[in-house]
This record gives C-alpha cells, structure tokens and sequence, in this order.
C-alpha cells in the first residue's frame, strides 16, 4: 500500500518509519520529506536514532498539533488513520488541512513483512520459547519436590513468568501474559486470580516478548502432575485429553493446509471446522488468530469475516480453542510466517 504523505501519532507506525518512537510525537511524511515533531525530553534521542535517515527535520514543540498544521500547510492531502487519532487533535486539525481517513492504513503497509523484520520476529520467538521452558523448568521444579505449594497462586505465578519473559529486564513483553488454572483457563483472556496449584492442575500460559520493537506471542497447556513440562505433547485426564486432542488436530490441520491465495475466513474455517464437526463449536469463541509484528496484534486478520487474501510473507497466529465454562479451556498457538505459497512455524 503506497500512501506517500501521511501524518500518525501512532508508536509502533514512527517506530517502522524512522527507528525511534514515544509516547508524545506526531510523525509527517510528505513524500520524500520526513518530520518527528516532538517535545524537549525526547529531541535528543529523536535525533541520536534517526541520524542515519535522510531528509528528515526532528521539530521541538511545546505545542504538536499547531506545529504540525504549520508544517503541513502546502500538502494538498495528508492521509491519517481515524483510529489512533483522538477528537480534539482531528478539531484542531481538519479545518485547517485537507485530510483523508484510512483507517488502519500503516498496518496494511506492514502487513508484508520483509526478511528483516521476518527474522527479528523469529529472534523473538526464539527467546519466548527459552523464557516457556524456564518457566517450565521452574514449575517442574515445584512438582518435584512435593513442598507445599500454598503460596503458588495465580498471582504470584504470573509475577513469576514476567521475570522469566523478560530476562531480568532485558527485554519487555508484547502483552501482558495469560496465567491461568483449570476453570480460569475457560475465559481466552483470563486475569490472575488468587486460586492456589495444586496437583493434577491444568495450566495454560499465553505470553510473548519484544526484541528490537517486535512481537512474538504462543500459547502452551501444561498438566502440573509429577513432572511438569509446556510440550506439545501431553497426557491429561480423559475428558480433558479428548478436548486437547480436537485443539491441536485443529490446529495442525491449518498449518498443514493454508496456501497463498486463500482468504482468511477460509484459513478460520480449516481450524473452525474440525472443532464443529467435534461438536464443539459453539465453545470456540473467538477468531483463529490475528497478524504479528510491531504490534501483538495487527493485520491480517484470521476471522470468520475476513476477506484478506493470503499472501508469502504474511506473519500471523494460529490459536484455535475450546473454552468450556467453569471446567476448563485449551488454547494451542503458535506464529507462521508464509513462505513458497505455504505456513512455516516460526
């Protein structure tokens, strides 16, 4: 998607434009001609990370929006997403510029993902998954030696996973990660309650970090029985087994079968369609999975309503589940990247 002059407030659209973003900046691009109006306390790393980048001007203001509108005043269109523009700046703005809402417009420029960012979302992942198998190694570690474990609930193991995922503050996390035991796991965006592990426990953890601004995001069930262990492989009771089994069939069924020029209602329907035929339709409430990038979650869309086309170097999720209320939920997810017309995890 080519738009050549365009203004956005958004943090992840500067950081893919000019290496640099924060939480008080307009970035303009009027063609070749860039500018990152912002305030005193970031003009300095403004400029130290954008040094490489040719034509463009780093603006201190006190005042964005009325530096911006003096700035821009010879572009005769300026293309701006109505969703990540709030109302008092577009009243300050519109009468004064000629404007043009596109909504999401800079993630369908990024939705395209060059080798680069391909390999720095592998990076990502790559780290994720280390952090799941520390984290794995840690609750192994409690089954193992059988101590009480009053003090494991779900809050302190959600303090605990962030320390893993972020490596002693290395790195941030894309999202705030899903913690969440038996009957908890029922809700796909559970938050930690106080429920203590126990033996014979169903856990699922949904989590990702960011390295270099972007995303990785999986999501394992793991059965806290005398060893612990996030696999894909699993051994559970039998009513639980049988749910997990439907996910991961469901779920392997899309990664086997995508294909460049699909939709992506059709590629929802490769894992929405075993979970049906299970009888468990009605318990997958929510879409198969969603674009990864800069942002854990941007575009494509995997939905039942979606019409993108599917296309090589599309990053995305692939995440079915099955959610049964006050009982338990299975979630199984991993990133593909789409590579020679098919899915490749990640």
């Amino acid at each position: 998607m080519t738009i050549d002059t365009f203004f956005t407030s958004n943090e992840s659209a500067m950081q893919y434009e000019c290496n640099f973003s924060c939480d008080n900046a307009i970035f303009f691009k009027n063609n070749a001609e860039s500018y990152f109006i912002t305030d005193s306390r970031y003009t300095l790393e403004a400029k130290s990370a954008t040094s490489h980048i040719k034509n463009i001007n780093i603006v201190e203001s006190s005042d964005l929006v009325k530096d911006f509108i003096k700035i821009a005043k010879k572009a005769k269109e300026i293309t701006f997403d109505p969703l990540n523009l709030n109302v008092e700046s577009y009243n300050k703005i519109k009468d004064e510029l000629s404007l043009k809402a596109e909504p999401n417009f800079h993630q369908k420029k990024r939705i395209l993902k060059t080798k680069q960012e391909i390999e720095l979302i592998a990076k990502s992942q790559e780290l994720n998954k280390k952090a799941f198998k520390k984290f794995a190694k840690y609750l192994n570690k409690m089954a193992l030696e059988k101590q009480p474990l009053d003090k494991l609930d779900e809050l302190f193991l959600h303090f605990k996973a962030r320390r893993f995922l972020e490596y002693s503050g290395k790195y941030s996390i894309s999202f705030n990660p899903i913690l969440a035991l038996n009957a908890n796991a029922a809700k796909p965006h559970a938050l930690p309650t106080k429920e203590i592990l126990k033996k014979d426990d169903l856990v699922l953890f949904d989590a990702g970090i960011k390295y270099k601004g972007y995303c990785s995001d999986m999501t394992r069930i793991g059965f806290f029985g005398e060893t612990f262990n996030f696999d894909k492989s699993q051994r559970f009771p039998k009513k639980i087994q049988k749910i997990y089994d439907i996910v991961l069939k469901a779920q392997e069924n899309a990664i086997k079968n995508i294909r460049v020029g699909m939709s992506a209602k059709e590629v929802d329907n490769l894992t929405r369609n075993v979970i049906q035929k299970a009888g468990y339709g009605k318990f997958f409430t929510h879409s198969t999975g969603h674009g990864v990038g800069l942002d854990i979650h941007e575009l494509p869309r995997i939905s039942p309503n979606s019409e993108t086309i599917i296309e090589d170097n599309m990053v995305f999720s692939i995440e079915p589940g099955i959610y049964l209320p006050n009982e338990f939920g299975i979630r199984i997810e991993d990133l593909v990247v789409i590579q020679n017309g098919r899915a490749k995890v990640i």
